[in-house]
């Protein structure tokens, strides 16, 4: 295999690794168009006069795993028409409707987040990550969660069960109160903020969200406490019931990354459900699988997590140590997915029952994901070149901790790498070396041979062996180094840390595209200059492949992040200055045995 060959099987595996990506990217579908029929609103709602309840999606009905479905009007101490129960209600039907409620925004604000609670559920709508700027426009903060009609991305949480499962608990379909329109964690390390719902007679539920100050993980609590008054002719205590943690998210891939039907419109990143366990570790899950009732993943466990993965950040339910839980994911419309954990809750001796977990709504910063749960980091996802792309990781990450900045720490780790395969460069530049000084032979030997390909073949190999040349010895070397450049290449793609990181001048965001083309026509031009420093291929057709190569790879790079232009640029640099260092050493003069 001559060199030529080799270098164009590479660029072209390269690039067919990055259309397979995209390839198998899922799909996205139409924006969420959220249902405004005030009629099937006072229907949902039990003969709630029209206009006392602001627009809302309609109801599903629950799903397979008993928890409800789209998020629809929920009058207090009325029955709403898709309960999460097991079992038809009967037992709380005859309960008078109270008072209709509207709708409110609560918005709470900690160092880290800047969010909007809902009073119709008592979940998070909004999360804005205080210290991540927008994707497109760098005025704004970042916003992980919210409920636009084109991107709706919530976080959900209810209580299923009850009196022999006929019970209509408060859930994400039901209004819940709160003491305050606003909330301020200011100078203060902790911030406390309940919602609370008595719509069942004589039982008090609570949901309670604890902020810590420099934290992205909250700690999460579902109480119920007391009794559910008169049901069916008696009074008792509510039986044991189940907690659900939820993720609601439509298809649509997070701003500015690649819907996957064009691989050179941004960058190709997973965005979806992901599970851990012990038994089966990190399993993501395609939108399209669960569309399809495919979905793989281990649905009962007494450890691990469930998450919303998207390209830098991640959105996650993480239980307690030890307490057994079940894995959903579902779609209960066209248009949303949820995927969520259910807990039961543990019942104290004064016959209250509760359960805590974390929520987590923040960067993938590997370190700082380790020490919250086992396996968390695996979110920032590398494949199978995981065992060589997180020690890449961590060296980058200690020189960035010296010099200061991500572009030069790109840089000096692209030369520590080439100083290691120095010894391989270096026999690999000497083989190429010699095929470029048989090269004359090899035409003289086609043009006498013609279409002859087996006496080429017998011919050629003569001529290796009589001039002690092994063609092959361009071709392994870099062959071994393939896995290394390839495992930086998704380090550079996945590094939250380079988001938004400057290098010099015009490049502001090593993760964002060059504004003025500069790095990928600089590549280009590096890759013009080290293809004519190698052998040229005897083939007119292949050699014109060669030559158009670093200009489809130079329009590929204009929509790649800054970085991977900077790695992939510097390597060309480098392998420059070898390429000439080796072609001054080993001249044909001195390459070429001599008969």
């Amino acid at each position: 295999m001559d060199t030529s060959r080799l270098i164009a099987i590479v660029l072209f595996a390269f690039s067919g690794l990055m259309l397979w990506e995209a390839w198998n990217k899922p799909q996205t579908t139409d924006p969420v168009q959220i249902a405004a029929a005030a009629k099937a609103i006072e229907k949902a709602a039990n003969g709630v006069p029209t206009g006392a309840i602001p627009a809302a999606p309609q109801v599903t009905g629950t799903s397979a795993s008993g928890v409800p479905g789209v998020s629809a009007p929920v009058v207090p101490a009325a029955v709403p028409s898709a309960v999460p129960v097991a079992a038809p209600v009967t037992a709380v039907t005859a309960v008078t409707a109270a008072a209709p409620q509207i709708s409110k925004r609560v918005k709470v604000k900690t160092d880290k987040f800047d969010l909007e609670f809902d009073t119709l559920g008592g979940d998070i709508r909004v999360a804005v990550l205080n210290e991540h700027k927008a994707t497109k426009d760098k005025a704004r903060s970042f916003p992980l969660l919210q409920d636009l009609d084109n991107h709706y991305f919530v976080s959900q949480i209810g209580v299923i069960g009850g009196v022999g499962n006929e019970l209509a608990l408060p859930n994400h379909l039901s209004f819940w109160n709160t003491a305050s329109p606003s909330y301020d964690m200011g100078t203060g390390d902790k911030l406390e903020v309940r919602f609370v719902n008595k719509d069942v007679p004589g039982l008090t539920a609570t949901k309670i969200y604890q902020f810590t100050r420099g934290k992205y993980d909250v700690d999460v609590t579902v109480e119920l406490v007391g009794s559910t008054g008169e049901v069916a002719g008696s009074t008792t205590k509510v039986a044991p019931s189940t907690a659900y943690f939820q993720f609601m998210r439509d298809d649509n891939a997070p701003e500015g990354e690649n819907s996957g039907n064009n691989p050179f419109t941004g960058v190709v990143t997973f965005t979806g459900p992901a599970v851990y366990t012990e038994l089966k570790k990190f399993q993501k899950v395609a939108f399209s699988d669960i569309e399809k009732s495919k979905a793989d993943f281990v649905k009962e466990a007494n450890d691990g997590w469930i998450a919303m993965v998207q390209h830098y950040f991640v959105s996650a339910w993480l239980p307690q140590k030890d307490a057994k839980r079940e894995f959903y994911m579902s779609k209960p419309s066209n248009k949303r997915f949820t995927s969520g954990v259910k807990l039961a809750l543990a019942a104290s001796p004064t016959g209250s029952q509760a359960v805590t977990t974390k929520l987590y709504l923040g960067p993938q910063e590997q370190e700082n994901l380790k020490k919250l749960a086992p396996g968390l980091d695996l979110v920032v996802d590398y494949g199978f070149l995981t065992v060589i792309s997180y020690p890449m990781f961590l060296l980058v990450s200690f020189i960035h901790s010296i010099i200061g900045n991500w572009g030069w720490a790109i840089i000096v780790l692209t030369i520590l790498i080439k100083i290691v395969f120095y010894p391989l460069n270096q026999k690999a530049g000497k083989s190429m070396a010699q095929m470029k000084a048989l090269a004359p032979k090899i035409e003289t030997m086609r043009a006498r041979f013609g279409d002859d390909k087996m006496k080429m073949n017998q011919a050629m190999m003569e001529l290796y062996k009589t001039e002690k040349v092994n063609p092959l010895g361009g071709c392994l070397p870099m062959l071994v180094q393939m896995p290394f450049f390839l495992a930086l290449y998704w380090v550079l793609l996945g590094a939250v840390e380079l988001r938004n990181a400057p290098w010099i001048g015009w490049i502001t965001d090593l993760s964002s595209p060059d504004p003025y083309f500069i790095l990928p026509i600089f590549m280009g031009i590096s890759m013009i200059v080290q293809t004519r420093m190698n052998p040229a291929p005897p083939d007119p057709i292949q050699a014109k492949v060669m030559m158009a190569m670093p200009v489809v790879f130079s329009i590929m790079f204009f929509f790649f992040p800054a970085g991977l232009v900077l790695y992939w640029a510097m390597q060309n640099l480098l392998g420059i200055a070898q390429t000439w260092n080796i072609n001054r050493q080993y001249k044909p003069v001195e390459v070429v045995h001599k008969r």
